[in-house]
């Protein structure tokens, strides 16, 4: 009798915290987000104080201190607002499918116990492959982000390279601009491998010309990839992609495009002639999680020949053997790491769902909205432009203003939760930046955020 009781109360208490947690679900993909603000340390411990307690909040207490006390402090990366760093807008297919995912324990690192999910992320894979316009044979895997999609790719370059180089040769270098996403250094760092800086040209892009001086000047055998980009995070440029790719092939040498922001702007017909060359890539990596409308964290890592990343990556135990002697496609064969969970399903969920023609148009949309702040920026006698924008990054300054200026700016919008805009800085001044991958940031939205800095 006493079982059957606790068992009663568990599931009632169960059914209880499933209400709660699917109403603030529900609320927060229905209602217009809150930006939000930060809370100091010292705040959270008087809003909400020790939350770890022996005996236990119960689960919707707890999920009603979250919503309340905490939530509130943690910055709504979908508000239409928030044009810092690189947002995240997450469709709400996508949104409500990551609950699903969650719920359903799926170990998504092999087709033995994912096979449906493995499957699933494939067919999403070989969308980006498409747009980026690799061989039907390429493939890869869905990881945490673009931080460990570059390492990875970096890794199996590496291998390659070695693998294959001259008798004595041991390659070790990496060549990339300055403007190359910082994982690119820090993927250095962790490999123990050199990072060469090639001079950018007067547009601020690697190029093949120069890329080839670097190369001929520290002697191409020593490289074992050229990292380009397509959308660096600062400015949105995009590389000369087909002169690099023309002097990667001419010296056999791995090349890599990240185009973890910028890459999803292959889906966009109208600037899909920046990235040509991207065809030729030993590797790609985009982030869905940035402009393809998914939640954190995701990212699509592919290669052009994934047998040669499955030699990189693939570990070995005898407890593994079921999975790395099997046939089929194993995702953690591909990249750093062993346990994953089906993080690239909310995406192929939302491309399902919605078409990649609602893709399509969202991302024309948001390129439209940044073709408009560039216009309004000229138009403006007291801001300036910085450069002119390849994507939908546009950076400019304040004519007169300080760093300082910026700060208290950008601070006074946060305080009161009208707008997240961080300044930027580029060769040592302090500038504005608008980040624009939200479907939901509008014209108005722009032109509101600009008339705080008259």
């Amino acid at each position: 009798m006493h079982g059957k009781v606790y068992e009663e109360n568990k599931h009632t208490e169960l059914a209880a915290l499933a209400d709660a947690v699917m109403s603030y679900a529900e609320n927060r993909v229905r209602v217009a987000p809150p930006l939000d603000q930060p809370m100091s340390e010292a705040e959270l411990d008087a809003r909400v104080g020790q939350t770890i307690t022996a005996e236990g909040f119960g689960g919707v207490a707890t999920m009603r201190l979250f919503a309340d006390r905490l939530a509130p402090t943690c910055l709504s990366t979908d508000h239409p607002r928030y044009l810092s760093f690189i947002p995240c807008a997450p469709s709400d297919a996508a949104v409500m499918f990551d609950l699903v995912v969650g719920a359903s324990s799926i170990y998504g690192g092999s087709w033995l116990e994912g096979a449906g999910a493995v499957y699933a992320e494939n067919q999403a894979l070989r969308w980006v492959a498409d747009l980026a316009g690799m061989p039907p044979e390429a493939g890869g895997v869905f990881t945490p982000g673009g931080t460990i999609g570059n390492l990875s790719a970096l890794v199996a370059a590496r291998h390659t390279a070695r693998r294959t180089a001259a008798v004595g040769v041991r390659p070790n270098r990496v060549a990339a601009t300055a403007g190359a996403h910082s994982s690119i250094v820090s993927a250095c760092d962790v490999m123990d491998a050199e990072f060469v800086g090639v001079p950018a040209d007067e547009q601020w892009r690697l190029t093949g010309p120069n890329l080839r001086a670097v190369l001929e000047e520290h002697g191409p055998e020593t490289f074992f990839a050229v990292v380009a980009t397509c959308g660096t995070t600062n400015f949105g440029i995009i590389d000369d992609l087909a002169s690099v790719a023309e002097v990667c092939r001419e010296y056999g040498i791995w090349f890599h495009v990240d185009g973890a922001y910028g890459g999803a702007g292959l889906a966009a017909p109208s600037v899909r002639d920046l990235y040509t060359g991207i065809e030729h890539c030993d590797s790609f990596i985009v982030d869905p999680h940035k402009w393809l409308f998914a939640p954190f964290d995701c990212c699509a890592l592919l290669y052009r020949e994934p047998a040669e990343a499955r030699a990189a990556h693939t570990q070995k135990a005898g407890y593994l053997d079921v999975l790395t002697e099997a046939p089929e496609w194993n995702p953690t064969d591909y990249s750093v790491g062993l346990t994953r969970r089906a993080r690239g399903l909310p995406f192929w969920f939302s491309l399902a769902v919605n078409g990649t023609d609602a893709y399509e148009a969202a991302i024309e949309h948001t390129l439209d909205v940044a073709r408009f702040a560039e216009e309004e920026v000229r138009r403006r006698p007291y801001l300036e432009l910085v450069r002119g924008r390849d994507l939908s990054v546009v950076v400019f300054r304040r004519l007169g203003w300080s760093p300082a200026d910026y700060t208290a700016w950008s601070d006074r919008m946060l305080a009161e939760e009208f707008a997240f805009v961080v300044p930027t800085t580029h060769e040592g001044e302090t500038l504005a930046r608008f980040a624009v991958v939200n479907p939901e940031t509008s014209e108005a939205d722009i032109i509101a955020i600009l008339d705080t800095m008259a």
